[in-house]
């Protein structure tokens, strides 16, 4: 396998673990100095992770994936549809760093307001 091929084959365990609801098995794929750039917020730490992933995994009720892009210096770019009971249309990108086989940095962009509670709640 490629540089390439084994970034990308980590990433997709990752984003398949926590996006099937299995936030501790995605974990193991991420560094205990982990930091996640996310809208408004940094996440210091693969606890500080945890904690916001086990809040949002919760609430997914499935994923359009639209692309995986791997440039060669273990980078993953990936673009996808998270639905939750707020929206199935707002795109969710990452950029994420892989070292030594973990998850070492993820900035993650996605309109923050498109999943709040859906009109009315």
């Amino acid at each position: 396998m490629s540089v390439d091929d084994d970034t990308l084959a980590i990433v997709e365990e990752y984003h398949r673990a926590w996006t099937g609801g299995d936030v501790d098995r995605a974990l193991k794929l991420v560094a205990d100095d982990f930091v996640c750039h996310a809208p408004g917020e940094r996440l210091d730490g693969k606890e500080a992770w945890r904690a916001y992933l086990a809040g949002f995994a919760p609430g997914l009720t499935g994923v359009t994936e639209v692309s995986r892009l791997a440039d060669g210096a273990g980078h993953v770019v990936q673009l996808y549809y998270p639905h939750t009971a707020a929206t199935r249309s707002a795109a969710a990108a990452e950029y994420l760093t892989v070292r030594d086989g973990l998850l070492v940095e993820n900035v993650l962009v996605f309109d923050r307001l498109s999943y709040g509670p859906p009109p009315g709640e």
